[in-house]
């Protein structure tokens, strides 16, 4: 496996190996890798020639320094499961420096609205910091396909709005959520709880599957209400945000229209730690 430190090193091996025909893969990670990652690394290496993984923790798309802090940072690790997958892959593990030569701030976007809706509304910012960094990978890497996980459905949305206003040559691909054996999404902020909370957190999941059957037979303010309920007492866990809303414009909706596919998108805290997941309705 092909390890990368810097950009310059990087680009200057891709240009090595690329001919006019070859596709490149690549599966943009911020690390502490699950079997989710994983996944997104095999689809990419059945699907191109060569396949590129990045691990950086972006600073730019935190608005909470102590997230930020507190991100779980294994780069060890992360190596030994790639090399477990397969050898063949290129890792691109850089400094902020490297990525933002002294200038750490985002680039302004227009997405279009999608970037107010749910996480947008609650960690001002973070969009753009999301778009900065894959634009700035994207221009480093220059993948024909690029890899990401619906968990993050929104950011899916926005990476399309930018590759399409940007006019970068990349085929953004969604891959499936994975999930853990009690149905908990997977994610590298589960690292941080316990073994109980991890138990327990089987309730977010088991509640949107709840939310689904509700939806087809209510209207979209009936199915909130169920959710807002299912955590109003509950002490362990807090409701930040549900929201049902149209996929493509990622706009809550108050009425439901047979010709639209439908989303319901969800943030739980757990003690400090924010946990999100999503469901199609459809």
């Amino acid at each position: 496996m092909h390890i990368f430190y810097g950009k310059v090193a990087l680009i200057a091996y891709l240009k090595t190996i690329k001919t006019a025909n070859s596709t490149i893969g690549f599966v943009p990670t911020m690390g502490a890798l699950h079997q989710g990652h994983l996944a997104l690394m095999q689809r990419s290496l059945k699907e191109n020639d060569d396949t590129v993984v990045s691990i950086f923790v972006n600073p730019t798309q935190f608005n909470n320094p102590e997230d930020l802090d507190k991100y779980p940072r294994t780069l060890e690790e992360d190596v030994k499961k790639m090399r477990g997958l397969s050898d063949k892959m290129i890792l691109y593990a850089p400094s902020v420096d490297d990525i933002y030569e002294g200038h750490t701030i985002s680039q302004s976007f227009d997405f279009d609205g999608l970037e107010n809706q749910m996480e947008g509304k609650f960690r001002p910012g973070h969009f753009n910091g999301v778009g900065t960094i894959v634009k700035r990978l994207f221009e480093i890497v220059t993948p024909t396909n690029a890899y990401f996980g619906e968990k993050d459905f929104q950011q899916l949305q926005i990476v399309k709005k930018m590759v399409e206003k940007t006019n970068l040559p990349v085929n953004v691909v969604g891959c499936p959520i994975f999930r853990e054996d009690n149905q908990l999404a997977m994610s590298s902020r589960n690292e941080r709880l316990t073994p109980e909370e991890r138990k327990e957190a089987a309730i977010i999941y088991k509640v949107l599957t709840e939310a689904k059957e509700i939806f087809k037979n209510n209207s979209p303010e009936e199915t909130i209400k169920f959710v807002e309920n299912a955590f109003k007492d509950n002490e362990r866990f807090e409701l930040e945000y549900f929201v049902i809303a149209d996929e493509s414009t990622l706009l809550p909706i108050d009425q439901k229209n047979e010709d639209k596919n439908y989303r319901a998108f969800i943030a739980v805290f757990v003690n400090s730690i924010r946990l999100i997941d999503t469901i199609s309705l459809n």
